[in-house]
């Protein structure tokens, strides 16, 4: 029998546990996160459960289950392959405490990106939603209903959905000198990137991704101070998705 285990698969690491391989791994195929492995799906769409876009490390089999591991939920995850049409792979206007500047969607019409879509249920979707600061008021993300067909949601067999949620970072994404937002290129590269950019920068983190990441993963308020220096130095815009941050139909959750 094959080796269906998230180490055999290359899909164990947690960019939590190593900030630099941010967003983690992805997997080649649909599949089932059941515990430590990705075995194969029955069905690709879960109408008792809540879709949620991946676009960062959420898409990492080893992320979602270091989240779920630490509230000591086991129930399986579907992880299924979707071509989306409308939004691309951003950066998040801020520095997260777990020592990396993390991926936010854009709008990007016309733009095809192959994402995965979690199913979530409701217990599996309140970890998720906790993990990226939706219940707090100061939180970075709130979760958005993006419908179709201003954004399209297409399945491996053909099967489009009415929409899908997305975590939109609330404080923008970061722009490269444009006022486009700029592409997240990978996390050692964007660090190199940023650092490069900005002198202040360089004080309060260091001159390598190494040195950002160790000092922002020992020192929140570090990382409030790198949030705001974003702001400060006008390397922010606005993701064009947060007109969809308003109630969207009830997620099944």
């Amino acid at each position: 029998m094959d080796d269906r285990s998230l180490t055999a698969l290359g899909l164990a690491q947690a960019p939590r546990d190593r900030p630099l391989s941010y967003p983690g791994a992805w997997p080649r195929e649909s599949g089932l996160l059941d515990g430590d492995r990705l075995l194969p799906l029955d069905r690709l769409v879960h109408p008792d459960r809540t879709p949620v876009l991946a676009v960062g490390s959420n898409a990492c089999p080893g992320q979602l289950r270091h989240k779920m591991d630490e509230y000591g939920i086991a129930s399986p995850i579907p992880m299924v392959k979707v071509r989306v049409t409308g939004i691309r792979i951003g950066v998040s206007a801020h520095v997260s405490r777990l020592g990396y500047v993390s991926a936010s969607p854009v709008e990007a019409p016309g733009t095809v990106r192959e994402l995965f879509l979690t199913w979530l249920d409701a217990e599996q979707l309140a970890i998720v939603d906790a993990s990226e600061g939706v219940p707090l008021p100061s939180g970075n993300f709130r979760r958005a209903w993006l419908p179709s067909p201003a954004i399209m949601f297409r399945l491996e067999n053909g099967e489009t959905l009415p929409g899908a949620y997305v975590y939109v970072n609330r404080r923008g994404v970061l722009h490269n000198g444009t006022p486009e937002p700029r592409s997240h290129p990978g996390q050692r590269a964007l660090i190199t990137e940023l650092l490069l950019g900005s002198a202040r920068l360089r004080e309060l983190f260091g001159v390598t991704p190494e040195e950002f990441c160790a000092r922002a993963r020992a020192d929140m308020r570090l990382c409030e101070r790198g949030t705001r220096l974003f702001a400060e130095e006008k390397l922010v815009t606005a993701s064009g998705l947060e007109r969809y941050l308003e109630p969207g139909p009830a997620s099944g959750a």
